[in-house]
């Protein structure tokens, strides 16, 4: 009898037509709401009207998407998971390198995303929508990218070169503000550079939310030269190379 490792892979069942026709029909309706989404805005997305830009009745539409808020909800894990995406596979293509270099592929990744899909970014780090509260299992796809960063943090305080003594310990109220954070953190990350950690995390949201949103527009003419130079220049200083 084979040993269990060498037995042949079980093909996953083919869906049937139904489940099929389910799933196009649902991607259709989410890219309708994401062209909705670029023309008007969150707050502006109604599944009636995608209904009738599908040319499908309102109860037909109802039985995919029970409201609006289970269409954005829908749209924002989409969203977070192909950004998270994105970020991890540029870091995958550098993890042999340092952690600046991994540093530098996260930054770029998140960046070249956004850049690519400025609605759906706008979905995720614009303006609250009126009305909508995001549930609890949008929590994981969002979480993907501080947790990549976290890993980072974790993987700088094991060089032979990192110095703990470097930066001193945040205030006692410092500590406890960021207690939210620890769980999502490797073992042993101590709280100043949980900090330093969380301070560029905020940075490069910051920042690419600054292009995407215009911000920008004539003050910086090579955008992505001078985003590589300012996320490097944080890096130093931060502290999150090592010397």
């Amino acid at each position: 009898m084979p040993e269990p490792d060498t037995l042949p892979a079980v093909p996953s069942a083919p869906r049937n037509a139904r489940e099929r026709v389910r799933a196009e029909l649902t991607s259709e309706i989410k890219a309708t709401a994401l062209a909705q989404l670029a023309a008007g805005g969150g707050a502006a997305l109604s599944l009636r009207a995608i209904a009738r830009e599908m040319g499908m009745a309102s109860s037909a539409l109802f039985r995919y998407f029970h409201n609006r808020d289970a269409l954005l909800t829908e749209l924002i894990i989409d969203s977070y998971s192909s950004l998270a995406e994105a970020a991890e596979a540029a870091e995958e293509r550098v993890h042999q390198q340092g952690v600046e270099e991994r540093w530098a592929a996260i930054c770029h990744g998140v960046r070249g995303w956004a850049v690519a899909h400025p609605h759906e970014y706008a979905l995720i780090f614009g303006s609250p929508i009126p009305g909508y509260a995001a549930p609890t299992g949008t929590i994981a796809p969002a979480s993907r990218v501080p947790l990549l960063l976290g890993d980072l943090l974790g993987d700088l305080r094991a060089e032979p070169s990192y110095d703990a003594g470097a930066h001193p310990e945040p205030s006692e109220t410092v500590r406890r503000a960021i207690d939210p954070v620890r769980p999502m953190m490797p073992e042993g990350v101590p709280s100043d550079l949980i900090v330093r950690g969380l301070m560029a995390w905020t940075y490069l949201f910051g920042a690419v939310s600054f292009e995407v949103f215009g911000h920008r527009h004539n003050v910086v003419l090579d955008e992505e030269a001078f985003f590589d130079h300012e996320v490097r220049r944080l890096a130093g200083m931060l502290g999150l190379v090592s010397a």
